[in-house]
């Protein structure tokens, strides 16, 4: 896809990757429409980048529609936003559980189905959406979070084959771990050695060759993690020993602890 002149809507822009994606793309020359909940962080960043701002929190189900209708005619959709949920599902209040899920699952599919049909009325567009190594291969004190990373990817994969007679591209973006910015440099972790990371410029360069190559998915990680997440799929009970014997639970530990109180 053409990306210069088109209109792109990013969601969760307050953060750092989300920052990347709207720097990503308003390099190749479109216009960006920023989403998030903090005006303050988002309005300079709009306006540096000659984009607009939309205040929004996607845990309020008329916010979603909402969020579609201010941003008018959107080219490529970037469903980035999500909530952590990192640790045991007991440490979860039912509550929360349904604020992860409406974040990280349902509010992609719903601005996917309304932005998605005007794209195959228009015959072009783009749908991207940023999810996890963690949708691909299950860890302990990870189950929420996997719930929604896994069915975004399934959803991706089933709404590219839909989509595809209407000229429409899906793409999914699957980030290990990410230094400088993101949950993973929020919670403070400190991986074993040999695991290495990846910048938010580097999610964001492959988010806008994935949009430009209308590719069905892309791992931002180094090879360990990427080969980890092949084991997590062909072999996950194996790939849950390796992880154990890998020290996995005290980074999944670390991350559950470093996210309390994000919820």
């Amino acid at each position: 896809m053409e990306l210069r002149g088109a209109n792109v809507l990013v969601t969760g822009a307050t953060g750092g990757i989300g920052r990347a994606l709207a720097e990503g793309f308003a390099g190749r020359g479109a216009t960006v429409v920023l989403s998030g909940r903090r005006g303050d962080v988002l309005e300079p960043l709009a306006e540096r980048l000659g984009g607009r701002a939309v205040v929004a929190d996607l845990a309020d189900r008329a916010g979603v529609e909402r969020l579609l209708d201010e941003a008018g005619p959107v080219d490529v959709l970037v469903a980035n936003a999500a909530l952590p949920a990192s640790g045991l599902l007991a440490d979860y209040t039912v509550e929360q559980v349904d604020r992860v899920l409406d974040v990280n699952l349902r509010a992609p599919i719903v601005m996917a189905k309304l932005a998605g049909e005007r794209m195959a009325d228009r015959g072009r567009g783009h749908l991207v959406f940023i999810a996890s190594l963690s949708g691909k291969t299950a860890s302990g004190h990870a189950s929420l979070y996997n719930a929604t990373k896994f069915g975004m990817r399934g959803f991706a994969l089933a709404l590219r084959e839909d989509m595809r007679p209407h000229g429409v591209g899906v793409s999914t973006v699957f980030p290990g771990f990410i230094r400088d910015a993101g949950m993973f440099a929020d919670a403070g972790v400190t991986l074993p050695r040999g695991v290495g990371t990846r910048t938010p410029q580097d999610v964001a360069r492959a988010t806008v060759r994935a949009v430009e190559r209308n590719t069905a998915e892309v791992d931002v990680a180094p090879l360990a993690l990427r080969l980890g997440a092949l084991l997590g799929g062909a072999a996950p009970v194996l790939s849950a020993a390796v992880q154990r014997r890998a020290g996995g639970r005290r980074i999944s530990e670390g991350l559950a602890e470093g996210q309390r109180g994000k919820r």
